[in-house]
């Protein structure tokens, strides 16, 4: 699955980061395989949405969270309360 379609407050780990200088960028901030990802919100319009990675926030766009396959790990999105 994209990092992009997973919900509000689920955690997941980076599986791998497309190649190329979009997904260089992505590794370059801590989007590196194995790291674990926490969805912590989105934008009212839902783009772009904040993610909480080693200590750090970040928020990124849905055409570049589409560029991070991941693995979900724990599920406790927005949908079930």
């Amino acid at each position: 699955m994209r990092l992009c379609e997973v919900g509000t407050g689920d955690q997941v780990v980076v599986r791998s980061v497309d190649e190329g200088s979009a997904g260089r960028r992505l590794e370059d901030v801590g989007f590196v395989r194995g790291t674990i990802v926490r969805v912590e919100r989105r934008a009212p319009l839902g783009d772009p949405t904040l993610y909480d990675l080693r200590g750090s926030r970040i928020a990124l766009r849905r055409d570049a969270a589409a560029h991070i396959q991941v693995d979900l790990l724990e599920a406790r999105s927005e949908r079930d309360g």
